[in-house]
């Protein structure tokens, strides 16, 4: 039985590889955020949909033409426990601390004329958190829009706004399905203002742009990946609960060159505790803020979704009796900022349905593209993934 953990590190991994297909710049998301938003799809799908939605959560694939009775319940039961998972991990994260802000939270805005299934909206309270709130799409569609709109843009603390742009909900809209991820941390240990300074970073061995590197030399877990050339370092934000990830090839057009030699696999062994050791690092990082949006229709159906956005092919009868809902949108944006005195990072998923060195010293110098992540350490949950290439 996969963990959060492990699943939220190879979707968000898989993800990844499939962004970057047709991105080349900056990339950011939530892998945690996504996932909620699937489990809570999964809650009311049924038949070949569910079984699609099914292959995100579990790793062993392709079993679904051929299920004996046995192999069905066994599926029943692995699925359940996933969405126990999610609801173990989202009332772990409630529990607030000073150190840190960490909010997720997920929301129903349904159609009030619709009738949603009691046992759908019950489960998705029950494991996700998450209540129905009744809009009128038919008659008020885009008053419905902006008032999800400014849902979001409050759970986020302002820094996602219009996730559903002008014209993405319409009047035979039925139910929309929204999930947001807010972090703000403070660093164990805060860049020294004053060592920040102008530094050039490479995004190839030709073109550089000017960026704001800050500098610090401490202990830090790392680990260098020898058959890789590249390092992996750790930097622990207060209450050490969360962690950001850095993984720097030695060379300034390395990333693209070992991203094929990376599995999610690999990234969880090589981040856990017994693999990385304690060193003296002398850090240099760039000030950055990342801010994208996706629509995620298309690479969904990529990676093997495709029943869920189809016309003819989605079954969503465990969400109301009546027929024909199919999920339309599939959106997610996200913000980062990295700062000398630690990181802030937003993202939020709507989906709308519709009716049709020196010695001794290792050096990290993140001069280059690397890719990053911020992990729950109890969980190992990923909740947010990116590549940095482009200041």
């Amino acid at each position: 039985m996969d963990t959060l953990g492990a699943i939220s590190t190879r979707f968000g991994f898989d993800l990844f590889k499939e962004l970057k297909k047709t991105n080349d710049g900056n990339i950011f998301f939530s892998p945690v955020g996504l996932l909620t938003a699937i489990g809570m799809l999964l809650l009311g799908t049924r038949g070949a949909t569910a079984s699609q939605l099914e292959e995100v959560f579990h790793s062993e694939k392709g079993m679904k033409s051929s299920r004996t009775k046995a192999e069905e319940n066994e599926v029943i039961e692995k699925t359940e426990a996933i969405h126990q998972q999610f609801q173990k991990f989202l009332t772990e994260i409630s529990k607030l601390t000073n150190d840190y802000e960490l909010n997720i939270a997920n929301r129903l805005f349904g159609e009030k004329t619709y009738l949603f299934l009691q046992k759908y909206l019950d489960y998705v309270e029950k494991y996700y958190h998450a209540s129905l709130e009744p809009v009128d799409f038919v008659n008020a569609a885009d008053e419905s829009r902006k008032k999800i709109n400014s849902w979001v843009e409050s759970k986020t603390n302002e820094r996602i706004k219009d996730l559903f742009p002008d014209g993405s909900i319409s009047s035979s809209t039925k139910l929309v399905l929204v999930n947001t991820v807010y972090f703000k941390g403070q660093w164990d240990r805060e860049f020294k203002k004053e060592n920040t300074k102008e530094d050039k970073f490479w995004m190839n061995k030709s073109t550089s742009k000017s960026v704001q590197m800050m500098t610090q030399s401490h202990s830090f877990s790392f680990t260098f990946l020898e058959d890789l050339q590249a390092k992996i370092l750790g930097i622990p934000y207060k209450n050490n609960d969360l962690s950001m990830f850095v993984l720097l090839p030695n060379d300034i057009d390395g990333l693209e060159k070992i991203i094929d030699k990376i599995s999610p696999e690999k990234l969880v062994e090589w981040t856990s505790p017994g693999h990385m050791e304690e060193r003296r690092v002398n850090l240099h990082l760039p000030r950055f803020e990342v801010e994208d949006s996706y629509d995620l229709e298309a690479v969904l159906a990529a990676m093997g979704m495709s029943d869920t956005f189809s016309e003819h092919k989605a079954d969503y009868s465990g969400t109301s009796s009546l027929s024909g809902l199919q999920a339309q949108k599939f959106l997610h944006s996200s913000f980062v900022a990295v700062t000398e005195e630690g990181t802030e990072a937003a993202a939020a998923t709507g989906i709308g349905f519709t009716v049709t060195s020196a010695p001794g010293h290792e050096n990290v110098h993140c001069n280059h593209p690397f890719l990053f992540f911020i992990r729950h350490n109890e969980s190992n949950s990923i909740l947010f993934f990116g590549r940095f290439s482009s200041p």
